[in-house]
């Protein structure tokens, strides 16, 4: 039994490396282009599930193509219909590698370790000692062949001892005999490995050392269907709204297809299908039934809810919180049919503007509790907004390139770069939102504790800040004048504020009250708060200079 243990985990833990290895050579070997390729040429339903299943072929992993469509859609590089198609191409594309595996079980017969072990050496040396990436990369594709190959001996000869046992044949019978309890193993072993790959792996050796038949395989197979939906579940939290029903679509896709499978599986009508597709002795061709009844499986699948797919975008669209519109850094008020009235397009980039300053806001508020606090629960969404400010900055700017394109009149031309500076200090802003999130995390992790006097002095400097910035608001919306000398005054106050404090800091750390790593936090947090002030002077001495932008104070 010891020995059993001992080289079913070390034969799955080359096998998942060697996947690994593989899996990683191939994505760097293409490069930025498989992103590309899968960001521009899902534009309609089919030929995102052509791009899915070629792009999981190429990196041999289903988990990964689909962790990375949904991190395309939460960059709105995909829509969530295009995700969907794209996921249901990676199904078909992981098959594959249960091909190469019945291939590689195929020649166990003439001692697969004579060539895997060679494979690995060559591949290494190819990856350590040549310069040329592309041989180095060949090689570590190589590599990871060679060690999936040894890590998938090492689990056949774990069974060998196993097949010989009548209580372990007997155990696996009743998986045929009850096809629920074989599809819930099947959901465990595979939630467990993080890899279908893997688990249709370990089937496929059980059947080829006698131990279970097409019969028990197909509902366990169905199981890693389920429990392969682990992976993209995972990658979603923290994401966005649209991220997170592509993993719902996903997980809705696979268990639909789980069901029409399993009146087949219980009419035994299932096996017989691929028995007529696969010709030959189950016990010499087992492990390639199981590649057929896993291909077959994805590719109806695919067929069978691609006409569909408007259903699972409704029902991954009402489990993940319905329809309603997260603020998720997309642009409200930047029209395009405005370009052709420069006037109106301006005033759209403002009220974006004053958003996008709404939202650093939120960030930096949000920051600033969960430092007072210490509590990181808003810290995920201070990530997550200034992410969203990036992208708004983004959009804003290429909308004001567009609009300088335009007959503008010379009022309009002051205007432009003065909004141009804007967008980017209050993208700045945001930064140091997550600087201070950073700094809260810190003072959470390292339990650090501020006296009452720092405490005081730091909550005195942030009323301060605040208040500028609702000042700095109001003046964006068109109270300008009378807001923006308020907040220019406010920024006086902040900088005698920040000379005042780091004084009285000093004191406290020469009379010991004060930790040295407090201290440390203090003075950046203190720094932040100032540099954020500094920002939004600029916007503030722009709005009294009726958008002409003059000598900019400190920025960082």
């Amino acid at each position: 039994m010891k020995d059993t243990i001992f080289l079913l985990v070390g034969g799955l833990g080359l096998f998942l490396f060697g996947m690994r290895e593989m899996s990683d050579g191939l994505r760097r070997a293409a490069g930025g282009r498989l992103e590309h390729i899968l960001g521009l040429l899902t534009r309609t339903l089919w030929v995102a599930v052509f791009v899915g299943a070629a792009v999981t072929c190429l990196i041999q992993s289903s988990s990964a193509t689909t962790v990375m469509i949904i991190g395309f859609v939460n960059a709105r590089l995909l829509g969530l219909r295009q995700a969907i198609g794209a996921i249901m191409g990676a199904n078909i594309g992981t098959t594959i590698t249960a091909w190469l595996v019945a291939t590689g079980l195929a020649v166990s017969a003439m001692k697969i370790t004579l060539y895997s072990l060679p494979m690995i050496g060559i591949g290494f040396l190819c990856n350590a000692a040549v310069r040329s990436r592309t041989i180095r990369l060949a090689g570590q594709v190589v590599l990871g062949l060679g060690l999936l190959f040894l890590g998938l001996s090492f689990m056949t000869q774990a069974f060998e001892p196993m097949a010989k046992s009548q209580a372990t044949r007997e155990m696996f019978a009743r998986l045929g005999r009850n096809p629920m309890l074989g599809i819930l193993v099947g959901m465990a072993i595979t939630a467990l490995v993080q890899s279908s790959s893997a688990t249709i792996a370990i089937f496929q050796a059980l059947a080829v050392s006698g131990i279970i038949g097409l019969e028990e395989a197909i509902p366990l197979m169905l199981g890693a269907e389920m429990g392969t939906c682990v992976t993209a579940m995972l990658a979603s939290i923290g994401t966005n709204r649209n991220a997170r029903r592509a993993a719902i679509a996903h997980l809705l896709f696979n268990t639909f297809g789980v069901l029409w499978a399993l009146p087949l599986v219980y009419l035994g009508w299932y096996p017989r299908i691929i028995d007529a597709l696969v010709p030959g002795a189950p016990a010499s061709h087992a492990a390639f039934h199981i590649a057929a009844a896993h291909s077959l499986f994805k590719v109806v699948n695919t067929v069978l809810f691609a006409p569909c797919v408007g259903l699972l975008e409704r029902a991954a669209v009402a489990l993940a919180g319905g329809k309603g519109k997260e603020d998720d850094g997309e642009p409200h008020y930047l029209e395009p049919h405005l370009l052709v009235t420069p006037s109106a397009a301006l005033e759209g980039a403002r009220r974006e503007i004053i958003r996008m300053l709404q939202m650093a806001r939120s960030g930096v508020t949000m920051a600033t509790n969960a430092f007072f606090n210490a509590d990181r629960r808003q810290l995920r969404s201070v990530m997550r907004g200034e992410e969203n400010v990036d992208r708004l900055q983004r959009q804003i700017t290429e909308y004001l390139v567009e609009i300088s394109r335009g007959n503008l009149e010379p009022e309009e031309s002051r205007a432009f770069p003065v909004l141009v500076h804007t967008v980017n200090d209050i993208e700045r802003v945001s930064d140091h939102a997550e600087n201070i999130a950073e700094l809260a995390e810190r003072r959470i992790d390292s339990k650090l504790t501020f006296s009452s006097q720092a405490t005081g002095e730091l909550m005195a400097m942030w009323r301060e800040l605040s208040a500028m910035i609702n000042d700095t608001l109001e003046g964006l919306r068109g109270n300008a004048e009378a807001a923006a000398r308020r907040a220019l005054k406010r920024e006086e106050r902040i900088n005698q504020l920040e000379t005042s404090y780091r004084l009285s800091h000093a004191q406290r750390l020469t009379e010991g009250a004060c930790q040295v790593a407090a201290g440390l936090v203090f003075l950046e947090l203190v720094a932040n708060f100032e540099k954020i002030a500094d920002h939004l002077t600029n916007i503030n001495q722009a709005l009294l200079g009726s958008f002409q932008w003059g000598e900019p104070v400190h920025t960082s």
